[in-house]
């Protein structure tokens, strides 16, 4: 599925500039992290990061999980497995992994990462995670997931040396079956979601966390304990910028 550009555009804006000195440059936002899912898998059933940054994904799962790649026009998304009932004896589960890269830790910089999501209200279990680098008592954290009660999108982060989970949520329900383009901006000391382009919930944030580890890229899930919050919905151009 295709962002609009007008939302895509959303990832491109720039934070307005502090007064400084000459001397003293503004980085440009760089795109470190983009899954388009659109060519689909290679042979060995990897997807390519596009942005050319990062590792390409690799499907991991259990129990015979398995992500499907479906099409939409000219393009691909993909769909996790479903969700599994209380009673059942083994849980079919799959996610994507990338090793760790410094360009996916900001730091105590700026940073956005988001995807487009469709998925229902009953597909909803725990916290689904849609895509996240570090786990919330482990150095540090950023994390895009949908809340189990109200299906509201949220974003998470950790900071290093702390436990302080800092959530933004959205005023909006994401899981009625329609595809939303969800995104987190962390610049200073706010935490933004967006949904479909528009602001919809923020979070105050300490200006010197700092979001740096070395876990891997996970999208679909955290891992795969008994507990673990899998998304189990359709999803679509992973994106994540710097700056």
């Amino acid at each position: 599925m295709k962002v609009p550009a007008r939302l895509l555009t959303l990832l491109l804006i720039t934070t307005p500039a502090v007064p400084a000195l000459a001397s003293t440059a503004t980085a440009a936002p760089r795109t470190v992290m983009r899954y388009t899912f659109d060519a689909g898998p290679t042979a060995t059933g990897r997807v390519a990061d596009i942005s050319g940054t990062v590792a390409p994904l690799a499907m991991r799962s259990i129990s015979g999980g398995t992500i499907r790649f479906l099409r939409k026009g000219t393009g691909r998304y993909v769909g996790f497995p479903a969700r599994c009932a209380s009673t059942a004896q083994t849980c079919p589960r799959a996610l994507f992994e990338a090793p760790d890269d410094n360009d996916l830790d900001p730091g105590t910089t700026s940073f956005r990462w988001g995807a487009s999501v469709y998925v229902q209200p009953w597909q909803v279990a725990g916290s689904s995670n849609i895509m996240q680098k570090g786990v919330s008592d482990t150095e540090s954290q950023w994390k895009l997931q949908i809340g189990a009660n109200r299906g509201k999108a949220q974003c998470v982060v950790v900071g290093r040396g702390s436990s302080q989970a800092y959530v933004a949520r959205s005023a909006i329900t994401v899981a009625n079956g329609a595809w939303h383009r969800l995104l987190c901006r962390r610049a200073g000391g706010t935490l933004t979601v967006f949904v479909d382009g528009v602001a919809r919930g923020s979070a105050s944030i300490p200006p010197t966390l700092e979001i740096a580890n070395n876990m891997p890229l996970r999208i679909g899930g955290p891992n795969f304990n008994t507990t673990s919050d899998m998304y189990h919905g359709f999803l679509d151009d992973v994106v994540a910028v710097a700056g």
